[in-house]
């Protein structure tokens, strides 16, 4: 079976938290292993983290959440027009 890029961006948190079972967790490391933007996303959610844990806050520009998610959408088309395996994106069985 593999993973969606949406799968594992919906497990992020509990992978970063170590609270995935093994299956998942090994499932998430081969997909990220050939997935620049799972791996980017990844990295991003470990730099807020970071950013967070010092307990400073940062304002975020205007508009950020907006160009954010804009981009994950574009991104999410793009790689689906980019899929040259099948099941890059999909589940599998």
């Amino acid at each position: 079976m593999r993973l969606k890029c949406e799968h594992v961006w919906s497990y992020i948190s509990e992978y970063i938290d170590d609270s995935v079972d093994a299956e998942l967790r090994q499932e998430i490391e081969e997909h990220l292993e050939h997935c620049e933007i799972c791996s980017a996303v990844l990295d991003s959610t470990r730099n807020i983290l970071v950013l967070t844990a010092d307990e400073r806050t940062f304002e975020l520009p205007v508009g950020f959440s907006e160009r954010l998610h804009a981009r994950l959408a574009k991104e999410l088309v793009t790689a689906k027009i980019d899929d040259v395996g099948p099941g890059r994106l999909g589940l599998e069985e």
